[in-house]
């Protein structure tokens, strides 16, 4: 870029926040360059969907370069952001190359939380990227085909008790769906077991599964996963995790117990990408529990307006007029309103105009539970509405067909649903390797 007169932007991480902060900047005079460590945008919503073989993965994920073929001042890289060096304002690649900027627009994610014990992320996997989806999609069928072989019933029994930890919309999701499979996607495939027989258990460590909705919505999702089979323990705390069980810790004065168990997935707390708390030691910039940067109401970093910080990494606020901040939720449609005030921030400061605070419109919730259940929990205008059940599924199913990034995708996933809701069957269940961990030669 030298000898260009155009401001430099630089966009790390190419999720619903950075995306959308490129797409605002389509007609800006400058030059942009999206750097991401992997080639496609990923639309995260539906990916418990490929771990539990509903879809493919090129349904729900986009080539980056494919998004940006028509914006001509964008540059997409392949690389992964190693630390970035707020004074020199530059940005290092894992390859030891640097980009330079003037303003820096930082999306990059979120990751699992342990809560202090990462030594569990070998035995339960958690649900982020597409490699998280293989690999949780290949233990949970590799645990029906352990149980096939298995000759001792305690053995068998524990590769058919599937744990589920966290019962935000990720985990009722998948709790959901793996009871489906195992009621009817595997049903007649078997001869010594049947996958019906399966124990699939959802486990909170609150009082009600998906905090965020109201308590009625909660109660309907808890009823709807119980009807297709799930055993939902609330008030249970995880004490341990290794191949072969769980350690939980039931509510207050019951003794603890041990699940034995060979799948176990992971759906109870996220982080902020490692490069948060890079970029806060050389800002001087502060995290909050969570690993996420503290920023001002416009989004930019303490000290450095040139920097702004959008998406799960933002430990971002709401200023709507007439109301006290509220933090904001770690949600796609955050993420991309972020991307948007980031963007129109940005050309105000090229303007030399003041930005204006973040105002995040919060339209409501959704979660599929399985098959014709759901529940909905939506804002309008005028009030809120709550609903579950049947018309709250198909609801959930329009509206992420709707935001499916490209008319191809949107075709796919609206095609493959409706072979398995009359199939019941899923048919990306293929999987490499014969154990979880190995790979074909």
């Amino acid at each position: 870029m030298s000898g260009s007169r155009q401001p430099r932007v630089v966009i790390i991480g190419c999720g619903f926040g950075g995306l959308e902060a490129a797409r605002a900047l389509r007609s800006a005079d400058v030059a942009i360059t999206l750097v991401d460590r992997t080639n496609h945008h990923l639309f995260q919503p539906l990916l418990y969907q490929v771990a539990t073989a509903g879809l493919s993965a090129p349904a729900i994920a986009a080539p980056v370069r494919h998004l940006f073929r028509t914006q001509p001042n964008v540059t997409t890289l392949l690389a992964e952001v190693v630390a970035v060096d707020p004074v020199a304002r530059t940005v290092r690649l894992a390859g030891g190359a640097t980009l330079v900027y003037d303003h820096l627009i930082v999306a990059a994610g979120a990751t699992h939380s342990y809560f202090g014990h990462d030594a569990w992320a070998p035995f339960a996997p958690g649900l982020k990227t597409l490699a998280d989806a293989f690999e949780i999609r290949r233990r949970l069928l590799y645990a029906f085909e352990a149980a096939e072989q298995e000759t001792d019933a305690a053995a068998r029994a524990a590769w058919l008790t599937f744990v589920v930890i966290g019962g935000g919309p990720t985990g009722v999701e998948m709790a959901g769906t793996m009871a489906e499979i195992a009621r009817h996607t595997l049903r007649g495939e078997f001869r010594h077991i049947d996958p019906a027989a399966a124990q699939i258990l959802l486990l909170e460590g609150g009082e009600r599964v998906l905090p965020a909705m109201p308590p009625r919505l909660s109660a309907s999702a808890r009823r709807q996963l119980e009807q297709l089979g799930v055993q939902v323990r609330t008030g249970t705390r995880v004490t341990a995790i290794d191949a072969h069980r769980v350690e939980v810790q039931p509510a207050a004065g019951a003794p603890p117990q041990r699940i034995a168990s060979r799948c176990v997935l992971w759906a109870a707390g996220v982080q902020g990408s490692p490069l948060g708390r890079q970029l806060a030691h050389a800002a001087g910039a502060e995290v909050d529990r969570a690993g996420r940067l503290v920023v001002e109401p416009d989004l930019s970093l303490p000290g450095h307006p040139e920097i702004t910080v959008i998406g799960d990494l933002a430990a971002a606020q709401s200023h709507l007029p007439g109301h006290a901040p509220r933090p904001v939720p770690g949600v796609s449609p955050a993420a991309k309103q972020m991307g948007r005030s980031a963007a129109a921030n940005l050309m105000r400061r090229l303007a030399g105009e003041p930005t204006i605070a973040f105002r995040y419109r919060d339209w409501g919730n959704l979660a599929t539970i399985g098959r014709n259940s759901a529940v909905v929990d939506l804002w309008t205008p005028w009030r809120r509405v709550g609903f579950s059940g049947w018309f709250a599924w198909v609801f959930w199913l329009f509206a992420h067909i709707y935001f499916l990034i490209g008319f191809r995708n949107r075709l796919v996933v609206l095609i493959d649903w409706a072979s398995a809701y009359w199939s019941k069957q899923r048919y990306a269940r293929v999987v490499t390797g014969m154990a979880p961990g190995t790979t074909d030669d």
